[in-house]
């Protein structure tokens, strides 16, 4: 089996595992869960070779190994697939599959097999494209495929999955597992982290749980509850998960869209939303959400009509976008929403910086603005000037949400933004939203989460294939409603 013993991991401003020992028997699925920041990913990194232990020891069989690298786990059999996406835009999936492996044909690359065995692996994680697609040109879900192709190609032992399934649709979803039932069949040993309870029990057989970055209990998955292993990670109740909805005061349309159009992805889009109000974008993965809010804020070329306030506006960027109050939280936090190497402070100011000075930032300004943000977020932090990178995903979220907050927008447009985020941070994250609706700010949220959108959204609009085909307004909204809408299983009445 796969050990650890009196794992502990100390950075300089925290202790992210504090003398952890678990075991991973041969053949097993074995989930491990807990709050951001509970360790979870940490110790992945450990027994992946991305990270080494500040005390305490990884067990091979019985023996005591050290990876110093991913290579030296890799060659002894274990495999992971991060949460944050490896990969190289310029290259196409074959070279991402095999980068830093490629098959050889004497001193060339053998590029020929290399396209043969991706083709192969991308097949058997359902990918509906090919493996000469630039992968720059995918969508961060179609990206996602590329990562767990590049990791079950290597036939590991041991494969570790870290939120593998976070921008995956359903169907995706399905065919992932599938895969995964067939490498557990054939002895493939499976640790997989997920904040989707539902998943952790229809998956897996044994469930340890982390939090603080200690061990809190192993137990068989079977028997358990979603209930039970919510209060195991958070230690106290959550209660309920959504706020009630407040409805919003009558008023005219803060932001209004028509005949909203980018080539290839979006064809006639029209939306309102008012001040108070939480607007949903439903749809399945490929639908035109994303691409429909980057172009809103100025990020993809389009054409129709923008109004804010009554007034027309031809918002060309971001920055823009902010001086009109329209901001806009990336679904993807790795690549656009953070820098990581730079600090919670300069993350947080960065898209208002004007606002802290000219020529010279004025950086205590900037950090007493970010620990107001730390506060009325809970954004938990050790020191505020240690790289944004070095946080948990949830609360990397959450610094990404106070840039933007930080320009004080009237439109908010939120794309996935619970995506890898724990249930206790899931509900911090849905009380904000709610509470900045109740004081006035206009809210789109794209979600592939049907709770979400259910338990916080005023209206939802269902959009398939660039279109919207359906608005479900109160009491109309609910699971089976948004699906058949998005499956064009039915039209919207």
């Amino acid at each position: 089996m796969l050990e650890v013993r009196s794992i502990t991991k100390r950075y300089p401003a925290v202790t992210a595992l504090d003398g952890v020992s678990l075991a991973f028997a041969v053949g097993t699925s074995h989930a491990v869960i807990g709050e951001n920041g509970a360790g979870k990913s940490t110790l992945m990194k450990i027994l992946a070779g991305v990270e080494q232990p500040t005390e305490g020891e990884v067990l091979l069989d019985g023996a005591p190994v050290r990876f110093r690298s991913v290579r030296e786990a890799a060659q002894a059999g274990i495999a992971m697939i991060h949460q944050e996406l490896n990969l190289v835009d310029e290259l196409n999936a074959a070279e991402n599959v095999f980068l830093g492996r490629e098959p050889r044909r004497g001193f060339a690359i053998d590029r020929k097999k290399a396209e043969q065995e991706a083709e192969r692996w991308l097949h058997e994680v359902r990918a509906p494209f090919g493996p000469r697609t630039r992968v720059g040109d995918l969508s961060v879900a179609g990206k996602q495929l590329v990562e767990i192709a590049k990791a079950v190609s290597q036939q590991a032992r041991y494969l570790i999955l870290d939120e593998p399934t976070a921008v995956l649709s359903e169907r995706e979803t399905d065919a992932l597992f599938d895969l995964l039932g067939r490498l557990h069949g054939q002895g493939v040993t499976l640790i997989y982290i997920s904040h989707l309870l539902d998943e952790v029990l229809r998956l897996c057989d044994v469930v340890s749980v982390l939090r603080d970055g200690q061990h809190v209990e192993t137990r068989p998955t079977a028997g358990s509850s979603p209930a039970e292993l919510a209060k195991l990670m958070v230690g106290r109740d959550l209660g309920d998960v959504f706020p009630p909805k407040a409805h919003p005061a009558e008023a005219n349309p803060i932001l209004e869209v028509e005949n909203l159009q980018v080539p290839g992805w979006v064809r006639g889009l029209g939306l309102t939303v008012r001040p108070g109000e939480i607007l949903g974008l439903a749809g399945l993965v490929g639908s035109g959400r994303t691409e429909a809010c980057e172009a809103i804020v100025g990020l993809r070329a389009h054409t129709g009509d923008t109004r804010l306030g009554g007034e027309s506006v031809r918002l060309r960027n971001p920055r823009e976008a902010l001086r009109h109050g329209v901001a806009y939280l990336s679904e993807d936090r790795k690549g656009a929403g953070l820098v990581l190497g730079m600090s919670a402070v300069e993350n947080t100011t960065l898209a208002n910086l004007r606002a802290y000075g000219g020529f010279t930032i004025d950086r205590g300004r900037q950090r007493r603005a970010t620990d107001a943000w730390i506060q009325a977020l809970d954004v938990r932090v050790g020191d505020p000037e240690e790289p944004v990178g070095t946080l948990s995903g949830g609360n990397q979220q959450k610094v990404a949400l106070a840039k933007w907050l930080d320009g004080k927008p009237r439109v908010l447009l939120l794309d996935e933004p619970t995506r890898g985020v724990d249930v206790g941070a899931k509900r911090e994250i849905y009380r904000l939203v709610h509470r900045l609706a109740s004081e006035g700010l206009a809210c789109v949220l794209v979600s592939s989460e049907m709770p979400e959108l259910v338990g916080l959204c005023h209206r939802v609009v269902v959009m398939r294939d660039g279109r919207s085909v359906g608005e479900l307004v109160g009491d109309e909204i609910g699971e089976h409603a948004i699906m058949l809408l998005a499956a064009g299983v039915e039209e919207a009445a």
